[in-house]
């Protein structure tokens, strides 16, 4: 959802700067996701821009974006409204210490920089773009770093949330663990 709202303020021409003008647009904006074949989608003001939003353009501006009240408080107020009736799973930077703190579980994924931007150059050379290793490593050092450095709902492990080092493991591998997790706590309340 944060990738979205920076795409608009970018096709928008408006500076990551400006909360004024951000926080006008994003009143007006609607992001929505949906799901379609068995994948998520996202929708921008109802257009699909789910590949768009893994841009070199966006990636380097929506931690920006992204540390903006004007923008949290829409997205959240949008999070919520999914999630008003249970059920989901939604991943993010604070869904489990801000949106969501009182979840019933929270998974917070962590892997090794180099192997997060070797995912991140296959999921760019997938789309034909063509990025050095080395750049990517530098680009989500700085991401985390601005991230878990915001005022306003800084990226931070919940206390109660379990951690997953997904280094050496296979998507499916993830997958399984959190689907582990999530059936044994529904075990324990039956």
């Amino acid at each position: 959802m944060y990738r979205a709202m920076t795409l608009k303020i970018l096709r928008e021409e408006i500076d990551s700067a400006d909360g004024e003008a951000i926080s006008r647009i994003a009143k007006k904006t609607a992001i929505r996701l949906e799901l379609h074949d068995g994948e998520q989608r996202v929708f921008l003001d109802g257009e699909d821009v789910t590949t768009k939003l893994r841009s070199q353009a966006v990636t380097k501006n929506v931690s920006a974006v992204s540390m903006l009240r004007e923008v949290r408080d829409v997205m959240v107020r949008e999070q919520r409204r999914m999630g008003k009736d249970g059920g989901i799973v939604l991943e993010g930077r604070d869904i489990g210490t801000v949106v969501f703190p009182n979840a019933d579980l929270k998974i917070f994924m962590v892997a090794k920089v180099e192997e997060r931007a070797r995912r991140r150059q296959k999921e760019m050379q997938h789309q034909g773009q063509a990025v050095e290793l080395e750049q990517l490593v530098t680009e989500i050092i700085e991401r985390d770093q601005k991230d878990s450095q915001r005022d306003i709902s800084p990226l931070c492990k919940a206390e109660d949330a379990i951690v997953i080092d997904t280094s050496n493991l296979t998507i499916a591998e993830q997958v399984d663990t959190i689907v582990e997790k999530a059936e044994k706590l529904l075990h324990h309340r039956t």
